[in-house]
């Protein structure tokens, strides 16, 4: 496997180029089975948009992109206002190879990094349609690899988080990635419900942001002093507290894993430099869309990194192309991709499929999932 695109594969080999006709997007909103909760914010219902690249010769690709405005700063406005303006006038009646075409987007405007995410994967799809292979294996992926996935346990009392956590166990779930926050005691008792109540599954903590670099060393030491099945703690300290990250990772054993701290490919070779984080982990949201996701996951193999993807409170279609990406990289090995098992609705079909803990692609061209028209009965369309 390689993080490598081969052009070759592209549907005019001799030319290399595809041709995008269209722009466009439509806004939904999802409501979840149960409100999500971290540290850093609440979230009830989900607003995201949908990106759509057409090709010369009719062929779509579809992309999506939520509204996280405490994480990225954009609002479900600020995305369909971003592709509507500058990335559809980046990219519109444009010619060019994936790898040019992608570059567009990137260099379209400032930020907006959730907006180009699902523009560029929406380019993809519609890429690997035409091509009639599946993004993975242009990717240099194969389709038959899958990976364990994760569930998360939002924050919560500690007697809410074990009931949770005895649920996802006995649905067969066997990681569960745990939220924890600001007060350490609280964040002591809350474990201790969760271990108690699924003794058999392995534990990812996530802290988002909220400890000091002296409480992280502190609270994880006494876990790792408690035998407590944990097998990484996900970005402990604030983002920009690289001094921090180094402080906490290299006094305890227990694998540190940066987040936030990591959006660019820059942000990840100052973190492979420093020591400063054990594990990367690479969002599409956070990286503007797969290009920059596969530069982060480059680096990181090339210093012996193992990467994480994850995704915020997502829907199916960002979940689907942050998999395709996961299983083609050699260096990402985990995923943290559960979040559509939130969503009250499950649109649009195909994609992947979980057996338990198992996340597997299901095949098609592109991202292979039927398309999602503009309203659908479980989805309220936005004007």
């Amino acid at each position: 496997m390689t993080g490598t695109v081969n052009d070759s594969l592209l549907p005019h080999p001799e030319e290399g180029l595809l041709t995008v006709v269209a722009v466009r997007h439509h806004r939904h909103r999802a409501a979840l089975l149960r409100p999500f909760v971290t540290a850093a914010r609440r979230t009830e219902a989900v607003e995201y948009v949908v990106a759509e690249v057409e090709l010369a010769g009719g062929t779509i690709g579809q992309g999506s992109a939520a509204e996280t405005v405490a994480v990225t700063g954009e609002s479900a406005a600020s995305i369909a206002g971003a592709i509507d303006g500058p990335l559809r006038q980046a990219l519109e009646g444009t010619s060019g190879t994936i790898t040019e075409l992608s570059a567009r987007i990137a260099g379209a405007l400032e930020r907006a990094s959730s907006a180009k995410a699902a523009l560029e994967v929406a380019l993809h799809d519609a890429w690997a349609r035409v091509c009639d292979q599946p993004l993975v294996e242009l990717l240099g992926g194969r389709l038959e690899d899958g990976l364990l996935n994760d569930m998360t346990i939002s924050l919560a009392d500690p007697p809410v988080m074990a009931a949770r956590a005895r649920e996802a166990a006995e649905r067969g779930e066997q990681i569960l990635k745990i939220k924890l926050g600001h007060d350490i005691d609280e964040d002591r008792r809350r474990l201790a419900a969760v271990v108690e109540a699924a003794p058999s599954v392995r534990l990812r903590l996530d802290a988002n942001q909220g400890w000091t670099a002296r409480q992280a060393i502190e609270i994880i030491t006494g876990f790792e002093a408690e035998g407590l099945p944990v097998e990484l703690v996900e970005q402990p300290v604030p983002a920009a507290d690289l001094e921090g990250m180094l402080q906490v990772t290299s006094a305890v054993a227990m694998p540190i894993m940066a987040d936030e701290s990591v959006w660019t490919v820059q942000d990840a070779r100052r973190l492979v430099d420093a020591g400063a984080a054990d594990l990367l982990n690479i969002k599409l949201a956070k990286t503007g869309g797969i290009r920059g996701a596969l530069a982060i996951a480059d680096v990181a193999q090339e210093a012996g990194i193992d990467c994480m993807v994850g995704a915020m409170m997502e829907p199916r279609i960002s979940i689907t192309a942050a998999a395709h990406l996961a299983i083609a990289h050699p260096a990402i090995t985990l995923i943290d991709l559960d979040s559509p098992a939130w969503f009250a609705s499950a649109v649009p079909a195909g994609g992947y499929e979980q057996d338990g803990a198992w996340l597997q692609l299901t095949g098609g061209p592109g991202l292979g999932l039927e398309r999602l028209p503009a309203t659908t009965d479980a989805l309220r369309a936005e004007s």
